[in-house]
Parts: structure tokens; C-alpha cells; sequence
């Protein structure tokens, strides 16, 4: 019997075929930054004081400037040790019945009385419209802008299971085609929603298809291309996330209205729809679904591009993974081993995305440049892939690993307490954190798969991937909230949780050059394991004929 990857060989394992394909594929993960990060630019909440319409009047025929008129109707508070204007609060006055005029801009309000806001607010941005300048998201409602991240990561875990099982179940390329026909509506939705509400519930439903749609992307190109590309195109592939973090601050800095930009992300969404005609099912796909001629001919349109020429071979091609065993959650918990894989990858993931999703919604609630911090955060995500793929043959998986998050958490801390007069240094030391956490978030995906056996491997992946879901819930609420307290608050969290899961990752063992575990007594009894691979080996040499065989003299023979 011939496998689809003894077939590979004769094929091409990542020929022009498959660079074709791949290359479509990884402009998936570019508009997918913008949905990820986009509450940045989108969700902006610039200065604000509360309204007074008879002061706006009066500024008005006065010609004051807004900062006068804030002077005038917001007291004094105490701000993480600085006085400050209210955002909040506006002195009760009776403005009729005071002597202000146009040139006595002065009034003794030491005695007046503050109530919370009656008129709503005003704003102080330059022509930039988020959505909580439109709803008015300030004050006692701050919290929600919280749930815009949150009701999109909620989308995320529903999506990744549910079209997960739809792609097993109907293929990788229409669930890929159905999620990004949702992402188009979606999106749209989105973009023209009438009120807060209706957004957030257009916006759990564009989750939903985008991150489902994205793993299906994933798994097909993976699923064919040789054994030896996987890792090499699953780390690239993650790499165009980044091109779309580079992306987004140059759209956001020319489309100033959210929902314009929103139409803008959206919009490649219902390009990809085209990609009908341009990449084919997963042949791995269609073998488990024992549609063999449609293997076959997918096969073979992809030797011919890649102008190689299959033999008989092809006509016993059979599923390679049909003997698999069924899996269950139990097994991830069972044995010991097992079981602290399980809780350090899933801890893991929900690290990874708590302190990436931090820092880079922090950006916005900082008073530097918006755009350029963010560009330039995002420039450090390259290095990311290259410091993998450059670290992971040469010294393995666990220290690359652990460190990545060491250093991002012993960044999270430095930059909490280096003081705003070295914003420079500050800057410097955050994109370091911002480059620990990209390169632990990449490596946290393969290091998973390597670490449970055939069987549960996929499994084993969901369940632990759905904790990065969780974490993206609860970021936005950790960083706007506890920023409230102490702006630098947040920076102390990420750091502890990172320094744990960095910790946690040397408790795991190191796989590089370790075969993939088959079974859970792979995992747990490692050194049979590798006693039996010696033996394999051993075995194999001795199928080889000896050196003094393959070297006598000629004239002896």
C-alpha cells in the first residue's frame, strides 16, 4: 500500500504546486491582525470632560478654546498622583445666574457641587470617529468597550471547535470558503451596525468565522506539503500576522472612521471567496473520506505543475491514518505525564495570549503616537520567526521556549518602573517583551503537537489552543481595568504570568530529535521509547554490509 506521503515524493514535497498555494494562503493571516488588534484604532477613547451646553454656547460666541471650557465645568481630581481635570464629573452650576463674561473666564466653584454628567461628553481628538465617541463607551460605561475584544474572542473558541469539526467533516477547502463568506457578511455588519449592541453581536459571529477559517487554511497547506516543510510554512504562515500588524496603523492613520476601516479589513475577506477556482482539497482529506479519484486527480494536477510525473504507484494509494485509534479528553488527563503536558501547554496558551493581546491594546491607552508605536512594535515581530527557526535545530525546543517568555516578563516588569523622562529606553524595552511573547506564541503551536501521541495529537492541540481563546476574553478586562488603578498595573500581571509559563515550560521535555510519540507509553516511559529506537537502528545498520565487505582489495574477491 502507498501512503500520500510515499506519493509526495514523487509529486514534489513543496514544489511550485504547493509555493502557489502557500503563497495564496498566507494572505489569510494579513486582514486577520487588523480583526485581532483592530480595538486599537477602532475602539480609541481619546481626552474627554463632560458636556455643558450652555458653555459650549458661550465658547462658541466667545471663541474659547475646549480647553477652557473644560477649565470651566470639570473639577480637579486625583489621577495616579497627578490633578487632573474629571473625565466624569461636572460642577453643578446655575450659568445664568453667575457674572461670566467673554473676559472673566474665573469663577470661584470651591463650594459648587459635582454630579456625574447630564449632556454627555466632549471629546478631544482630531477628526479621528471610534465607536466610543459614537455610543459614548466613557465613564460608567467604559467597561463595555472591554466586551468588543471579548465578544470576539468568544467568536474564536465557538468557530475554531465548531468549523474544526466542519472541516473534518465537509473538507478543508469549503470550510474555508463558508467561513470566509461569513467573515464578508460579518465584517459588513459590523461596519453598519445601529447600536452597541447589534455591533457586538455581529462582531461574536465575525470570531467566528475568522479564526475557523484561518486553522483551515493552516491545516490544508500543511496537509500538502512534505513532512519536512510543516514546520517551516506553519511558522511563515504566522509570520503574515505580523505583515498585517505593520499593515494596520498606516490604513488606520488615512481612514480615520471605524467603520470605513472596518469596510477596509473586511474587505479580503470576500476576495479569498475566489480562491475557489485557485487551490485544491486536501488530498489527505478526501483519502479519509475514501474518495480515492478525487485524491488521485488532486495529485496529479499538482505533479503536473510541479512538472514531475507520477508512476503506478498512485493507483494503491491509501489513507495513512486509517488505523487510528479514537480519542477522548481522558487521555490528555490520565497518566501523569500526560496530564502536566496538558496543564503547562494549556497554561501556556493562555499566557501567550493574555500578555500578546496586552500589550499590544496598551498601545492605545498610552500618550505617545499611536501609529508609530504601534509600527514600530510590529517590526519586532519578525525577528520572532527567524530566532525560531534558527534556535530550534541547533539548541531544541525548551530553553528557546522558556526563555522567550522569561524575557518577556522580566521586560513587562523593567518597563512598568522606568520612569516616563526615558520614554526612549521605556520604548525600547516594551518592543523587546513584545518580541518574547510573538516568538513564545509561535512556538507554543508546534511544541504542542510534539508532545502527544498520533492519536490525540489533534485533539490534544484543540483543547489546549481553546485556553489562548479564554485568555483573549479576559485580556481586554486585565489591561483597561487595572489601568484605571495604576497605568503600569497591567505590565506587573503579564510579567508574573510569563515568568510562570516560562518557568512551567523547562518542567517539559525536549523533543528536538525525538521521533513523535505513537502511543501515551511513549510519553510516559520515554526511555523505552528511545531503547526502542536504538534498536530500530541498530537493526537497520545491520541490514548494511560492513565497511571491510565494501572495501576488499579487488584482487581477492
Amino acid at each position: 500500500m502507498t501512503t500520500f506521503d510515499d506519493i509526495l515524493e514523487e509529486a514534489g514535497k513543496f514544489g511550485r504546486s504547493q509555493k502557489r498555494i502557500f503563497a495564496l494562503l498566507c494572505l489569510v493571516s494579513m486582514p486577520w491582525a487588523g480583526v485581532y488588534v483592530g480595538i486599537v484604532f477602532q475602539g480609541f477613547t481619546p481626552d474627554h470632560w463632560c458636556r455643558d451646553s450652555v458653555v459650549v454656547e458661550r465658547r462658541q460666541a466667545c471663541g474659547w478654546s475646549p480647553a477652557d471650557s473644560r477649565r470651566l465645568t470639570a473639577p480637579l481630581v486625583n489621577s495616579s498622583g497627578l490633578m487632573q481635570h474629571s473625565s466624569c464629573e461636572q460642577y453643578e452650576v446655575d450659568w445664568n445666574a453667575t457674572t461670566l463674561t467673554c473676559d472673566a473666564q474665573e469663577l470661584n466653584t470651591s463650594k459648587t457641587n459635582r454630579v456625574s454628567c447630564k449632556d454627555g461628553w466632549e471629546y478631544d481628538y482630531e477628526g479621528r470617529q471610534s465607536f466610543v465617541t459614537e455610543f459614548d463607551l466613557v465613564c460608567s460605561d467604559a467597561w463595555l468597550v472591554d466586551m468588543f475584544q471579548a465578544t470576539l474572542n468568544i467568536g474564536f473558541l465557538v468557530g475554531s471547535i465548531t468549523i474544526g469539526y466542519l472541516a473534518d467533516r465537509f473538507g478543508r477547502k469549503m470550510s474555508f470558503l463558508m467561513s470566509n463568506l461569513l467573515n464578508g457578511i460579518a465584517g459588513i455588519l459590523v461596519a453598519v451596525a445601529p447600536d452597541y449592541m447589534s455591533l457586538l453581536i455581529f462582531r461574536t459571529l465575525y470570531g467566528f468565522g475568522v479564526k475557523g477559517g484561518w486553522v483551515a487554511g493552516y491545516v490544508l497547506i500543511t496537509e500538502i506539503v512534505g513532512v519536512e516543510f510543516r514546520r517551516t510554512v506553519g511558522v511563515i504562515y504566522q509570520m503574515f500576522f505580523s505583515v498585517g500588524i505593520l499593515l494596520l496603523p498606516l490604513l488606520a492613520y488615512f481612514i480615520t472612521d471605524w467603520r470605513w476601516l472596518q469596510v477596509v479589513i473586511t474587505a479580503p475577506y470576500i476576495f479569498f471567496l475566489s480562491y475557489y477556482w485557485f487551490i485544491p482539497e486536501s488530498p489527505r482529506w478526501l483519502l479519509s473520506q475514501n474518495r480515492k479519484s478525487k485524491a488521485v486527480e488532486v495529485t496529479e494536477a499538482m505533479a503536473k505543475e510541479n512538472k514531475k510525473t507520477l508512476s503506478k504507484n498512485i493507483e494503491t494509494l491509501t489513507d495513512d491514518n486509517a488505523d487510528s485509534s479514537t480519542a477522548s479528553f481522558m487521555d490528555l488527563i490520565r497518566t501523569p505525564k500526560m496530564r502536566k503536558h496538558t496543564f503547562i501547554l494549556s497554561y501556556n496558551w493562555f499566557t501567550s495570549a493574555v500578555v500578546y493581546q496586552g500589550l499590544i491594546m496598551r498601545l492605545g491607552i498610552l500618550e505617545g503616537n499611536v501609529y508609530i508605536d504601534f509600527l514600530i512594535s510590529g517590526l519586532v515581530e519578525f525577528p520572532a520567526a527567524f530566532l525560531i527557526l534558527f534556535t530550534i535545530e541547533r539548541i531544541g525546543r525548551r530553553l528557546p521556549f522558556a526563555a522567550a517568555n522569561i524575557v518577556a516578563g522580566a521586560s513587562c516588569f523593567i518597563t512598568a518602573f522606568i520612569p516616563d523622562s526615558l520614554l526612549w529606553l521605556k520604548t525600547v524595552v516594551a518592543c523587546v517583551g513584545r518580541l518574547g511573547i510573538t516568538m513564545a506564541f509561535e512556538m507554543v503551536v508546534f511544541v504542542n503537537t510534539e508532545l502527544y501521541p498520533t492519536f490525540v495529537r489533534n485533539l490534544g492541540v484543540s483543547v489546549c489552543s481553546t485556553l489562548c481563546d479564554v485568555g483573549g476574553i479576559v485580556a481586554p478586562f486585565l489591561l483597561y481595568r487595572l489601568a484605571v488603578i495604576w497605568l503600569e498595573l497591567p505590565l506587573i500581571i503579564f510579567g508574573s504570568l510569563a515568568f510562570l509559563a516560562g518557568g512551567l515550560v523547562l518542567l517539559l521535555p525536549e523533543t528536538r530529535g525525538v521521533p513523535l510519540p505513537d502511543t501515551i507509553d511513549d510519553i510516559e516511559f520515554p526511555d523505552k521509547m528511545r531503547e526502542k529506537m536504538m534498536l530500530k537502528n541498530q537493526q537497520l545498520a545491520n541490514l548494511l554490509p560492513s565497511d571491510v565487505t565494501t572495501n576488499k582489495d579487488p584482487a581477492t574477491v
